[in-house]
């Protein structure tokens, strides 16, 4: 019924002097009619009426007719929008409003994403023409939606073809033009696509805007390398990505920029991104290749810890997590010998004196550098984290508590990971047992106030309670109480208990 009444004002809209009334009982109308209503009667729907009232310089109108187009598309089929409303389409992508331009790419989006219609889009070279075009606007929204469909469309050779085959190509290299901004923006979208697969890298390097963003990464630009690295890192996720980076040299290029860095006085602005970007490497690929073919990341890293400038620190002592987040990567660091311990013993003092930014950056990395899977528990590596717990501090277990016991939830949860990350390690359980109150403190569920902290508590006790040594080094008593904690579930208040009283009220 509803459906019906919604029908009928569409064909009355377009036929009105002053459409607003109509519209806005349209609007108030469609939020209480079901989508699948509305699909039933799908094939009665007429759009076109709303499509041409967007034309008309009526700001409240546009508002009113993207919000009920916006429903009414959800109910027709992408190849239904992508055959019949194809004008339609390629004038939103030019309406002055972005709310239009925004609403037409999300159309896009879901014609793209159905295999039977995105025929229908790659075969418009105007409409494609026109989402190229969407990058080089002011909105941010509409060039993001613009570049997301041009991605999702290049998920499949016909799409690879109609972007890099044909004069959109051309019209991509002339909307770089535009600005730095718009520029950075194409290339997102270039190493989004390179991502994929290696023939899609081949695609877009024959184009010559892989070529082109690896000139900037390595050119005098200080500010230009230091956006530049962040998308060729985005490239180096990807095995082929790496390959290509490998093979042409860049890899190296990017060691040497580090190199030299030290002779140049703007090096803050870019070395962080290079330095995270060997961190990544080392992780994905093996750390002690990457360390020993490029000895001067190793070497930078542990330089920046000495560092008076806090974003240093911060990305020394991030990426340490990262490399230190696997045996091998852990390895690595313990051949640097005393150097690692007086680095331990850094991040252990700015864990408890730094800003609460760079607290919690210490903390995950310090979670990430003792984990050990219960299977990579050998005597040696537990001989070493051992080690490396007593060079973060006097007393770390206190320091952590202390640190845990502040009034900030952030910095309560990052010190409760430091806990389960080495909760499954024996020496670290008879820390913990020996430590006077300790025991009472994990039981306890009253330091707990907020959902994130409650489930941070939970980890701890199910990792302590999952290690096969708990039972003994903490006796049965205590595992029997860390097990009830564990099946009451992180949620759990105990009743209280009430007792009548003869004559109260």
């Amino acid at each position: 019924m509803m459906a019906a009444q919604v029908l009928s004002l569409l064909r009355d809209v377009s036929r009105l002097e002053a459409p607003l009334e109509e519209l806005r009982a349209l609007q108030s109308m469609l939020q209480s009619v079901p989508l699948s209503e509305l699909r039933e009667h799908a094939a009665e729907l007429r759009l076109g009426p709303l499509f041409s009232l967007l034309n008309e310089n009526h700001r409240e109108q546009t508002t009113l007719c993207v919000s009920i187009l916006e429903r009414l598309l959800q109910a027709l089929e992408p190849v239904h929008v992508a055959r019949n409303l194809k004008v339609d389409l390629q004038r939103g992508l030019t309406h002055p409003n972005d709310s239009v331009k925004i609403l037409t790419l999300s159309q896009v989006g879901r014609i793209v994403d159905n295999s039977d219609a995105v025929t229908e889009i790659l075969n418009n070279a105007e409409l494609l023409k026109q989402i190229v075009y969407c990058i080089g606007g002011e909105n941010l929204s509409v060039a993001k939606a613009a570049i997301k469909s041009l991605s999702r469309m290049s998920l499949t050779q016909a799409g690879l073809e109609a972007l890099f085959e044909s004069n959109l190509l051309d019209d991509l290299k002339r909307v770089m033009k535009t600005n730095d901004v718009v520029r950075y923006r194409v290339y997102e979208l270039i190493v989004e696509i390179s991502s994929v697969s290696p023939e899609s890298l081949n695609y877009c390097t024959t184009s010559g805007l892989v070529t082109q963003l690896l000139r900037e990464l390595t050119g005098e630009d200080v500010l230009v390398r230091a956006t530049c690295i962040e998308m060729v890192t985005s490239l180096a996720y990807t095995h082929h990505g790496r390959q290509y980076l490998a093979q042409e040299g860049v890899i190296d290029q990017i060691s040497n920029i580090i190199v030299g860095a030290d002779s140049d006085p703007f090096s803050s602005f870019y070395l962080p991104g290079f330095v995270k970007f060997f961190g990544n490497l080392a992780i994905m690929d093996s750390p002690q290749q990457i360390c020993e073919r490029h000895p001067v990341f190793v070497e930078k890293v542990f330089e920046m810890t000495e560092s008076q400038d806090p974003t240093m620190i911060g990305v020394a002592v991030d990426t340490i997590g990262i490399l230190g987040s696997n045996v091998e990567g852990k390895q690595v660091l313990q051949k640097t010998g005393t150097r690692f311990e007086r680095l331990l013993m850094k991040i252990g003092y700015q864990a408890k004196n730094a800003s609460t930014e760079l607290k919690i950056r210490c903390l995950d990395a310090i979670s990430s550098l003792f984990y050990l899977p219960p299977e990579q528990q050998t005597d040696d590596l537990l001989r070493m984290t051992d080690s490396w717990f007593s060079s973060l501090s006097r007393d770390p277990l206190e320091l952590f508590r202390g640190i845990s016991n502040q009034p900030f939830p952030e910095l309560h949860c990052a010190a409760l990971k430091v806990f389960t990350a080495i909760a499954n390690q024996p020496w670290a359980q008879k820390l913990m047992f020996n430590s006077p109150g300790f025991v009472e403190y994990v039981m306890d569920r009253s330091v707990e106030r907020d959902k994130a902290s409650k489930d941070a508590k939970y980890e701890l006790v199910k990792a302590l309670a999952n290690s096969k040594t708990i039972a003994e080094i903490f006796g049965n008593p205590n595992y029997l109480r860390l097990r009830t904690y564990l099946s009451e579930g992180p949620y759990y208040v105990k009743p209280i208990s009430t007792t009548a009283v003869e004559g109260a009220e």
